[in-house]
């Protein structure tokens, strides 16, 4: 979210073309980019949220125009699953699929809208999920299962991301329940995540409880249930761990078998923008979650983020990057 003018303007110098320029080059290197879009693009508009205070009302909406700075940036694939994609109602959902259509961004999230093309001979299918109306519905896993076995009989590659659990800085560690947050159901991000992969999906990517959660390796398949906040110029806040901004960097084989990753660590600052964290508290801190929720992992943490199959025998084959 690069910045919102609703209900006042709250836009990043230049215009925010400059928010991303740091993480660019990384993000320009994969087959495959992919990012959370929270809020809407549109012009004008009625917000569909009331709040009794509108100045610490949380409605985001950026010009249309931004979508061709994450485009610029190296992005390929937007979610419009969460709770800030209908901030102005559908029609705001809808005029941000318009805004992306028109800088050549693939998106998903809407019921009946997945996003699907062919990479390096493959092809690939994204589609995004979420615990809110009108989008691919998270709470309903038997129906999730269905529309993830259909769409793998037309791709070779099933990629599923996800807006689920609770937010704020004490969720970190994934409770393996069903998760509330104030009065709203959030989903049971492990029993829904490994529904789809037994479904037919090959990568399962979280983002909502605003802090980065552990990975898992199911059936040689990735979850990453959540990667937390990667840019958000105003409206949430960025201090200790909400501001840890990590780009998780994935290569997948030809059928979905994970080969290998990197934890590329980044942290917010404003007015700057995402910046590279040379400290790698973003890489510590997945890697630390990991052994703790998941002992008996089989995921082998090396230098720089870098992590790993430890059966060596489990990552041959060709490979299809994305971040």
């Amino acid at each position: 979210m690069l910045g919102t003018n609703f209900p006042d303007d709250r836009l990043a110098p230049e215009d925010g073309a400059e928010l991303l320029n740091t993480m660019t080059p990384i993000l320009n290197k994969a087959d495959i980019t992919f990012g959370n879009l929270e809020g809407v693009l549109m012009e004008g508009g009625e917000a569909a949220k009331k709040c009794k205070k509108l100045m610490s009302c949380y409605v985001f909406r950026s010009p249309p125009h931004y979508a061709k700075y994450l485009k610029t940036a190296g992005f390929d694939v937007l979610s419009l699953a969460n709770n800030h994609a209908r901030d102005f109602g559908e029609e705001g959902r809808t005029a941000s699929m318009q805004s992306l259509n028109d800088y050549g961004l693939r998106h998903t999230g809407r019921v009946g809208d997945f996003a699907r093309w062919i990479v390096n001979g493959v092809t690939v299918t994204w589609v995004a999920y979420a615990p809110f109306g009108g989008s691919y519905d998270l709470l309903d896993i038997p129906l999730a299962e269905k529309q993830i076995k259909t769409l793998a009989k037309d791709s070779d590659l099933v990629l599923v991301s996800i807006h689920a659990g609770a937010e704020g800085k004490d969720v970190q560690h994934v409770p393996f329940k069903n998760e509330m947050f104030y009065s709203e159901d959030r989903g049971d991000v492990v029993k829904f995540s490994h529904a789809v992969i037994d479904a037919g999906a090959d990568l399962v990517v979280g983002h909502g409880p605003h802090v980065p959660r552990a990975l898992e390796l199911y059936k040689n398949r990735l979850i990453a249930y959540s990667l937390g906040n990667f840019l958000t110029y105003q409206g949430i806040r960025i201090t200790g761990e909400n501001g840890v901004a990590p780009v998780l960097n994935v290569t997948l084989a030809p059928d979905g078998r994970f080969k290998e990753g990197q934890i590329i660590s980044a942290r917010q600052f404003r007015p700057q923008g995402t910046q590279v964290d040379k400290s790698q508290k973003a890489a510590k801190l997945i890697e630390q979650l990991t052994k703790s929720d998941f002992p008996k992992t089989p995921l082998l943490f090396l230098q720089n983020g870098v992590f790993k199959h430890n059966n060596a025998d489990a990552n041959s084959g060709n490979e299809l990057s994305s971040n």
